[in-house]
């Protein structure tokens, strides 16, 4: 394990993350939400507005596999074009969830869309750890991990379950993010228990800030439980939204607090274990 090879950046970040109930297989009509909230986030000063898992369609997999040409969203998509006027109009980004399908193999895959404060498709990233049910449907897992700059503040992105994968965000927080950002879907009863426990657990690991906006209300087979939420780098709640409403959440992502956080517990810049690692075993009996 190495140290990051980024620093720390120079100034703070304003960062919204949205919750809100999205209409199924409506790519166009949850577009337009998208926009709206985009040109919320940005009044309250955001640069950039984090949204949930498949929001563009809703958390629907088996109906978007029996129907990809119409249910996934490409680049250059015209669908896309209110969301994008919106980026360009306030200067905002957008991290938002999305199907997509691979013009080479034709494999689907639950993706997140960052389109940047001109409107431009800036990175697409795909679920690298889609769950077997979704992979049941006829989803793929993505090769890799993706991370995005915004203001000299480095973001490493995830979907859903990545989250429940402390590697996923240990290989973000390697590569020099600050912030590690989730688009999810987790539903009421065990969901909402990962919620409350993976998050800060993923931030207190790797001293970063964690964002998660989820789902609320009916969301295909679940119902998502909201609380969207922003925990700092110490694993401390910052901000959470209600369980069963939407909400828009604004936070400043502060270098000063991020810079303690990393010198009060150096967990990036230990040695680490290794699968060589030499272990002792014990005979009880």
């Amino acid at each position: 394990m190495s140290t990051p090879v980024h620093g720390l950046p120079a100034s703070p970040l304003r960062i919204a993350v949205a919750q809100t109930p999205v209409v199924p297989l409506d790519v166009a009509a949850n577009t337009a939400t998208a926009a709206a909230l985009v040109r919320r986030a940005a009044a309250e000063g955001a640069r950039l507005l984090l949204l949930s898992e498949l929001f563009l369609t809703g958390y629907e997999p088996a109906a978007i596999a029996a129907d990809p040409d119409t249910l996934t969203v490409a680049p250059g998509d015209p669908r896309l074009a209110p969301l994008a006027a919106a980026c360009a109009e306030t200067g905002t980004a957008v991290v938002v969830g999305a199907p997509v399908r691979d013009a080479g193999t034709g494999a689907l895959h639950i993706a997140a869309l960052v389109l940047d404060g001109t409107g431009r498709l800036a990175a697409v990233y795909r679920k690298e750890f889609a769950t077997p049910n979704e992979r049941a449907a006829g989803f793929s897992r993505g090769a890799g991990g993706s991370t995005v700059e915004l203001d000299g503040w480095r973001l490493g992105l995830g979907v859903c379950w990545d989250s429940g994968f402390p590697e996923h965000a240990r290989a973000a927080a390697l590569d020099g993010a600050h912030a590690y950002l989730v688009g999810a879907l987790f539903g009421t009863g065990p969901g909402a228990h990962q919620r409350r426990t993976v998050f800060p657990a993923r931030a207190l690991d790797n001293t970063l800030y964690v964002l998660l906006a989820n789902h609320v209300g009916a969301a295909g087979p679940y119902t998502g439980c909201g609380g969207s939420a922003v925990w700092g780098p110490d694993g401390y709640l910052l901000a959470e939204a209600a369980e069963d409403a939407p909400g828009l959440l604004t936070v400043t992502l502060d270098p000063a607090v991020l810079a303690g956080a990393r010198a009060d517990d150096p967990v990036l810049v230990q040695p680490g274990l290794t699968a060589a690692s030499v272990r002792s075993t014990a005979r009880l009996g």
